[in-house]
């Protein structure tokens, strides 16, 4: 019976500077998750990079890599590869512009001096700056009543990020969050305004059901207006 599983894999990887070139290229042939023959690009040689048990092993394996040349080159053409590759597609992912999109969310808070939480969501934006503020019928709220912005990663090479205000609404009030992006040439603006209160709601709903009787009876009147009127001759 099978006492164990051995997993051989081929790695290379080349990290890439703010401009899209690459800083480096690393190649290693991996023996179960650990490093055993690496390539050394300034060499152009194999080299064994397991310290541990398997050191001979890792010493043999590069000797016969380094006697294959079809190894080296087929190294050298992933390393040109990762050259070219990352200029190409740097201007479609780190160099790209998203847009975001915004949506304002209220919430009740149990403190009576600011009895209403505004969220602004933001989400779907890439690079990560972004900056949120609030304004208040036009005007530019205070640095101190300001929180901390921080974009959490979404995994999808965009960005998310909230921003809470804590209000006391009065009718009449409007609530921006305006959102700014290196994508967007002007604000994003979204605006929030607080419902009628619960008396003047009462009040506009008397007044809805008064006029639709009123209505009503209008037209009741009308029809029997045109009921009884005599016939012409």
């Amino acid at each position: 019976p099978f006492v164990g599983a051995f997993v051989v894999q081929v790695a290379s990887s080349c990290p890439l500077a703010a401009n899209g070139s690459a800083l480096a290229f690393d190649f290693s042939l991996v023996f179960n998750k650990n490093p055993l023959v690496c390539y050394d690009p300034d060499g152009g040689t194999f080299v064994p990079c397991d310290w541990g048990l398997l050191r001979p092993v890792a010493t043999q394996v590069a000797s016969l890599l380094n006697n294959d040349t079809s190894w080296s080159r087929r190294v050298e053409s992933r390393r040109r590869a990762c050259q070219d590759l990352g200029n190409h597609f740097w201007s479609s992912t780190a160099l790209r512009r998203t847009p975001p999109q915004a949506l304002i969310v209220s919430s009740p808070t149990s403190d009576p001096t600011a009895p209403v939480l505004l969220t602004c969501h933001v989400w779907g934006f890439y690079p990560g700056e972004v900056r949120v503020a609030w304004l208040r019928n036009g005007d530019l709220l205070t640095p101190e009543d300001l929180p901390q912005i921080s974009a959490t990663p979404n995994g999808d090479w965009t960005y998310q990020t909230k921003v809470n205000l804590a209000v006391a609404p009065e009718t009449g009030d409007t609530f921006t969050c305006s959102v700014e992006h290196p994508s967007l040439d002007q604000p994003l603006l979204v605006d929030w305004s607080p419902g009628l209160s619960s008396g003047l709601t009462l009040k506009v709903a008397v007044a809805t059901l008064l006029m639709l009787m009123g209505l009503g009876v209008f037209a009741v009147g009308v029809r029997s207006y045109w009921r009884r009127s005599p016939a012409p001759g």
